[in-house]
C-alpha cells in the first residue's frame, strides 16, 4: 500500500513544490478557519484567552478578546497560548514583569517565543496575535526548505510529512511554542551541517529558551563530538547552553521560590499511559455520548505511535545515524513518562510531544534507508486525517464572551 499508493503522491509533490505548499495552506487553512467559526470568525479565539486569567491582566487584553468562560471547575483558566501572549506584553514594553496568575517555576524559561511575539507586540495586543500566528507559519515553511537541503534526492519526498505533520498543526492550533521550536531547531541544524557555528549557536540557544525538548536534538549532537574527538564542534554545541543558563540564573534572582528541577515534577513513568486506559474501560463502562467516546478514542493512535516510536530506532543498520536514534529515543521517554493530568488528559497536550520526532525521522532516514518507517508515517497521516475530522465534525463550542465586561 505505501509503495504502490502513498510514495508515489510523495513522490509527486516533491516535484511540484507549489502543490506542496498549497496542500499546507489548504490543510492549515480548514483547521483556522473551523476554529475562527466557533467564536464569530475572532482570530483571538485561538490564543485561548481564559475569563480568569483576562481578569487579571486586564490592561494587557484585548478589548475584543474572545475569553472562554471554562468548564466545570476550570474557572475559565483558557489555554497555554495565552500565557506566551502576556508574556510578550512587557518585553514589547522592555520590562521583564510577569503576568499576574501564571506560575513562573517551568513557565518563565520559555522565553523565546514571546520575544519573537514581542516584535510584533512593539505595535499594540493585536498586532502581537497577528505574530504567533506568523511565527507558526513563516516559521514552519522557512525551516521545510532549509530541512529539504539537508536531504538527499531518495529522502526529499518524504519531506512533505514535516510541513503536514499533524503534530506541528496541533501546537499550531492552539498557538503554543512546539511547532516554533522545532522550526527554529531544523533551521539551526543546517548552520551545523554546514558549519556556520555562530548562527547555530544563536539558533540553538532560542530552541532551547522556547522550549526545552530542543535539546533531545543537540545533546545527542554533542555526544556525538565527544565520541569522535572533535573538540570544534563539543565546544560548539556546548556554547549553545551559555545563554539558556544565563537566563535561568537571572530567574534564580528574579523568583526565589523558582527551581530549573521543577520540571521533574511532571516525569511520571508510563502512569499517564496507564491512567488513560483506565479512563477508556471507565467510559465504556458508563456508555457515555458517541462525541465524548470519539473525544476520547482521538489520543489512542497517539499510544499506538508511542510504541511504533520504541521500536523504530532499533531498526535498520544500527550503526548509522545513531545520533538521530538517540534523539528518537528522548521524545519517545517524553512521552513516556508524561502524567495523566497534565498530558494525557488532553490531546492537544499529548500530540505536541511527538512534533521534533517527525523531522528527527527525516535525519535518521537520509543516514539508514533501512530503518522500518513505513508504519510511522502511515499512522501519522492517519493521525492527520483523525485530527482534521476532530477540527471540522467533533470539536464543540465552548462557553465564551467577547471582551471584559465593563473594560
Amino acid at each position: 500500500m505505501f509503495q504502490k499508493r502513498i510514495f508515489p503522491i510523495f513522490v509527486y509533490l516533491n516535484s511540484k513544490q507549489w502543490a506542496t505548499v498549497m496542500l499546507f495552506v489548504f490543510i492549515w487553512g480548514v483547521s483556522t478557519l473551523g476554529y475562527w467559526k466557533k467564536y464569530e470568525w475572532n482570530p483571538s479565539s485561538m490564543v485561548n484567552f481564559g475569563y480568569e486569567f483576562a481578569l487579571q491582566n486586564q490592561a494587557e487584553t484585548p478589548k475584543k478578546a474572545v475569553l472562554f468562560k471554562g468548564e466545570k471547575g476550570d474557572l475559565g483558566s483558557g489555554y497555554d497560548g495565552q500565557i506566551f501572549y502576556y508574556f510578550s506584553r512587557p518585553l514589547s514594553e522592555f520590562n521583564l514583569n510577569w503576568p499576574k496568575g501564571f506560575d513562573e517555576s517551568y513557565r518563565a524559561p520559555r522565553i523565546g517565543y514571546p520575544l519573537l511575539i514581542a516584535i510584533f507586540g512593539f505595535f499594540g495586543k493585536p498586532t502581537a496575535i497577528f505574530g504567533m500566528y506568523f511565527w507558526n507559519i513563516v516559521l514552519t515553511l522557512v525551516s521545510y526548505f532549509y530541512l529539504r537541503k539537508l536531504l538527499n534526492e531518495d529522502t526529499k519526498p518524504y519531506a512533505i510529512l514535516y510541513l503536514i505533520s499533524p503534530f506541528a498543526l496541533g501546537s499550531y492550533y492552539v498557538l503554543v511554542s512546539d511547532t516554533v521550536m522545532v522550526s527554529i531547531l531544523v533551521i539551526a541544524y543546517y548552520y551545523y551541517v554546514k558549519e556556520n557555528y555562530i548562527p547555530f549557536i544563536l539558533l540553538s540557544s532560542l530552541a532551547i529558551l522556547t522550549k526545552e525538548p530542543a535539546l533531545f536534538l543537540l545533546f545527542p549532537l554533542g555526544l556525538t563530538s565527544v565520541f569522535r574527538k572533535d573538540w570544534k564542534r563539543i565546544l560548539v554545541v556546548g556554547s549553545v547552553l551559555i545563554i539558556p543558563v544565563c537566563w535561568h540564573l537571572y530567574l534564580a534572582y528574579r523568583f526565589p521560590n523558582w527551581r530549573p528541577g521543577r520540571l521533574t515534577d511532571f516525569i511520571l513513568p508510563f502512569e499517564g499511559l496507564i491512567s488513560y486506559m483506565e479512563s477508556i474501560w471507565a467510559s465504556l463502562a458508563t456508555g457515555n455520548h458517541w462525541k465524548d467516546l470519539a473525544r476520547l478514542f482521538s489520543r489512542f493512535p497517539l499510544v499506538v505511535l508511542f510504541f511504533l516510536g520504541l521500536f523504530l530506532p532499533f531498526t535498520g543498520q544500527l550503526k548509522k545515524g545513531w545520533e538521530f536514534r538517540i534523539s528518537f529515543l528522548l521524545i519517545m521517554f517524553m512521552v513516556g513518562t508524561a502524567g495523566y493530568y497534565h498530558f494525557w488528559s488532553v490531546y492537544e497536550n499529548v500530540s505536541r510531544m511527538f512534533t521534533l520526532s517527525i523531522p528527527v525521522l527525516l535525519l535518521l532516514v537520509n543516514e539508514d534507508k533501512t530503518v522500518h518507517k513505513k508504519e510511522y508515517i502511515l499512522l501519522t497521516l492517519f493521525i492527520l486525517v483523525l485530527f482534521l475530522v476532530k477540527v471540522v465534525l467533533i470539536s464543540k463550542q465552548l462557553g465564551y464572551q467577547i471582551g471584559i465586561v465593563g473594560f
